[in-house]
């Protein structure tokens, strides 16, 4: 991607459906018998990889523009393919739904952005105090229910750690156990709240999603759905980032500015202007100057992990010496290194990285190492002088649905050199299930 720098936006972005719910609610469709449509799907490589993960079990996909029609009547398969697990870490959530509808699972330990360690030991202590039997062997997490009726049961689980995948895939679990599961210190991303909400519309009992005990009373059997997902937040918040460093006037629709507090509230912090006075919108203006800041990445509702990276470039640019700790995951800095390349003046010490604003950004080649170590070099090459060139968009592919593409209407000089995989990938995904 080559971007020429120092030209502002203006005008309205529609913001795409939340990636991260995208990916779980297409798992939780593995717990219905029957149709689900899905509606605000975002068009993203990770959901063609999930796609693709679903049809290998079995299920029947057709997509027609943002919404997909799911059907798993029939899992023909509990096995999940190991070329296509490894590429998405989402897709090892998917096999607590395949355990509480067959009994038995068979799924290779996940892959995703190389970020930190992240590991599934929270899904099998969950999943076996549900009364799975569950071992690992050769890169393969293998569960089954033992007994005839091979239903889980409900359990009282408490994480170590509030792990958004694990709360989702023990929630989806616990839908279809026997009895009562109560999820103490569970995470309370809006995604969770999310999932919650699309079970629910499918006929589970579930209460608690977005504070830290969740309840689940178990149902025999689910039914169809027709549900919208929620918009992403860090995709707005990557928008609203985007409007600030290039001193823009932006409007941004639909949004969920409850999802988004933490991220306005430091933006404001650092002189920017929003607006949301509006339900569903966004209104940023733009700022004179920008002030230094400090942020700390904690589990939501504390500032998130997504959008630290995003951050960091536009804090290069702000008057005065920031400070930001990554608490949640520990290799997640590596875009640093990357943003000195444009010109920053970046120190990274442990988990914390330390900016010192500089008056202007040159364009240079950047390599982006993971999704939104990306996003904030795009955010960065928006207001640098000259041209910068990114590669690694694969990553970026992964979790924005169209992000150039939708910048170029809202007045940057954007241009792809050649088709990514992920292009090719993604391209031939909708040709296939619209077919």
């Amino acid at each position: 991607m080559q971007i020429w720098g120092g030209h502002p936006l203006r005008g309205h972005v529609k913001i795409s459906g939340a990636k991260n719910a995208a990916l779980v609610i297409m798992a939780g469709a593995l717990l219905c018998p029957g149709d689900c449509r899905i509606r605000n799907v975002p068009l993203l490589a990770d959901v063609e990889r999930m796609s693709q993960v679903l049809s290998a079990l079995g299920v029947q996909l057709t997509r027609q523009g943002d919404i997909l029609d799911i059907n798993a009547s029939e899992i023909k398969t509990s096995k999940a393919p190991y070329e296509l697990v490894t590429q998405l870490r989402a897709s090892f959530f998917a096999i607590g739904a395949i355990l509480a509808r067959l009994g038995v699972a068979q799924m290779p330990l996940p892959g995703g952005c190389a970020i930190g360690a992240r590991p599934v030991d929270l899904h099998v202590r969950g999943l076996q105090a549900m009364g799975a039997e569950v071992q690992i062997e050769h890169g393969i997490c293998n569960a089954y229910v033992p007994g005839s009726s091979r239903r889980l049961k409900g359990a009282k689980i408490y994480l170590d750690i509030a792990s958004v995948g694990a709360t989702e895939n023990l929630m989806m679990a616990a839908t279809l156990a026997e009895g009562e599961t109560i999820i103490e210190n569970a995470a309370r991303e809006p995604e969770v709240v999310d999932l919650a909400n699309f079970c629910n519309a499918m006929g589970a009992k579930i209460k608690g999603a977005g504070t830290s005990r969740i309840i689940i009373e178990g149902v025999p059997k689910l039914h169809s759905v027709d549900y919208s997902i929620i918009p992403d937040r860090i995709e707005a918040g990557t928008f609203l980032l985007a409007a600030a460093i290039t001193r823009s006037e932006l409007i941004l629709s639909p949004v969920a500015p409850e999802h988004l507090i933490p991220v306005i509230a430091k933006l404001r912090d650092i002189g920017v202007t929003i607006i949301d006075d509006k339900p569903e919108h966004l209104h940023i203006l733009p700022a004179e100057t920008l002030k230094a800041t400090d942020i700390e990445t904690q589990y939501h509702p504390g500032f998130p992990t997504d959008m630290q990276a995003p951050f960091m470039a536009l804090l290069t640019l702000a008057e005065g010496d920031s400070v930001i700790n990554e608490s949640v995951f520990e290799n997640r800095l590596r875009h640093a290194s990357e943003l000195n390349r444009l010109g920053a003046d970046i120190r990274v010490k442990g988990n914390a990285a330390f900016v010192r604003g500089v008056p202007k950004l040159s364009g240079a080649p950047v390599l982006g190492t993971d999704l939104r170590a990306c996003a904030a070099l795009v955010i960065a090459g928006l207001a640098a002088e000259g041209k910068t060139t990114i590669q690694g968009l694969q990553h970026l592919d992964r979790g924005y649905d169209r992000l150039d593409a939708k910048l170029q209407q809202l007045g940057a000089k954007i241009l792809r050199v050649g088709e990514t995989s992920a292009d090719a990938e993604i391209a031939s995904s909708i040709s296939s299930l619209s077919s």
